[in-house]
């Protein structure tokens, strides 16, 4: 009989274990609410998900409790490179003749195809950043969403303001606005009202320069008044620093670069071609050009290589029904 029973006791003792082990898991659960960290890993192909688990304890040890699980894609600290496309925009405007206004029809990109380009960032999961972003990032202080996309605007011409700014807005879209102080206020450029109200919502304004002069053909001392002036003309308007700059038609050599680091700015674009970036090459970051005549397709593979994400999962516990 005692060997009958043996088998027995042994189920029980595991049976006991068991309950005691499941009973300690839900008493865990109610610990503290705060999220916690429970996976990251590399996802070619981002996706994003959450899901609601309702969690009940066994034995009358706790009420129910109600476990929400989120899945977040960011680009982690660390990486020296990241493939963030920076893309050049002049006017937001009915697209010209070419024969009429031969350089005006480059520069064009008409507001149906701005607002055609924008809504697919959006629909395939692009996040607009800035260059303050870029900059926190850089400094190991702030991730960044998955395929982050810079949207930069040059010259601050009016449909800078009457319909580029709009669209950004409806999308809820961070841009970047390079503006050439001398211009401001004049017929077709943007007022001094007008950079201030978009400086408020979400459009970083950056230099280009007093009078949008060939840098690469000036001599230090007027490269030095054309950075220096137009930096400190927009931080009296906007009443902070104002450290980001775009090269007039991408013209510079070593010597801008040279001035530029010594009047204080942080970053400048050019005209180059690319999507490639690091805080090395931060005075000479490349961007996209957006020319109004690329199809749709063209834009899209002009955006280059997404950026490997990480997926966040993060759960968290709270009071149940």
């Amino acid at each position: 009989m005692a060997l009958k029973l043996r088998p027995v006791r042994l189920m029980l003792h595991r049976g006991a274990a068991a309950a005691a082990f499941v009973a300690a898991c839900v008493v865990a659960l109610q610990v503290g609410d705060a999220p916690q960290i429970a996976q990251a890993s590399a996802l070619s192909h981002p996706s994003s998900s959450a899901g609601l688990l309702w969690s009940k304890a066994s034995f009358g040890v706790v009420p129910a409790r109600a476990i929400t699980v989120d899945h977040a894609l960011w680009i982690p600290y660390g990486r020296h490179s990241i493939s963030v496309p920076i893309l050049m925009y002049h006017y937001i405007r009915p697209v010209p003749s070419m024969n009429s206004d031969w350089m005006g029809y480059k520069l064009s990109v008409s507001p149906a195809s701005f607002h055609e380009q924008m809504d697919w960032l959006a629909a395939h999961g692009y996040h607009p950043v800035d260059f303050n972003d870029m900059r926190a990032y850089f400094a190991g202080q702030k991730v960044l969403p998955s395929k982050p996309v810079m949207i930069t605007l040059d010259d601050g011409y009016t449909d800078l303001y009457t319909t580029a700014y709009p669209i950004l807005k409806a999308h809820n879209f961070k841009a970047v606005a390079y503006i050439v102080t001398s211009f401001v206020g004049q017929d077709r450029y943007v007022t001094p009202e007008q950079i201030l109200e978009m400086d408020r919502n979400g459009i970083e304004i950056a230099s280009h320069t007093v009078d949008h002069a060939n840098l690469a053909r000036t001599s230090v001392y007027g490269v030095t008044n054309e950075l220096a002036t137009s930096k400190a003309w927009l931080e009296r308007l906007l009443g902070h620093p104002v450290v980001d700059f775009a090269y007039p038609s991408g013209k510079f050599n070593s010597q801008v670069v040279g001035v530029l680091q010594a009047t204080g700015y942080d970053t400048a674009v050019t005209e180059l071609p690319g999507t490639i970036h690091s805080l090395d090459d931060r005075y000479t970051w490349t961007r996209v050009r957006v020319g109004g005549g690329e199809s749709m397709e063209d834009f899209v593979n002009n955006l280059g290589p997404v950026e490997p994400p990480l997926v966040l999962t993060t759960i968290n516990t709270g009071p149940g029904r």
